[in-house]
């Protein structure tokens, strides 16, 4: 997956809000997960990984777009609404 995230928001901020609301999505859409994550806080770990994109920004980019367009038609999750 590759963000754009703008400087005056902090990668920490983002992760979480993007893992807080693909987890309540995920919970909506799917109700077993309810059962399977019940007292455990959350789907997701508390950890994540990030790495800057560096100088071959156009591979990366390109990359990610191929990978976009293998995807569609997957599992489709609308986060955010």
């Amino acid at each position: 997956m590759v963000v754009v995230i703008p400087p005056r928001v902090s990668v920490a901020s983002t992760v979480k809000y993007m893992k807080s609301a693909s987890g309540k999505k995920l919970k909506e859409k799917f109700d077993f997960m309810k059962k399977v994550i019940y007292g455990r806080g959350g789907i997701w770990s508390r950890d994540y990984c990030v790495s800057t994109v560096g100088l071959n920004e156009k591979a990366i980019m390109d990359y990610a777009q191929h990978q976009y367009k293998d995807d569609a038609g997957q599992l489709k999750l609308e986060l955010g609404k």
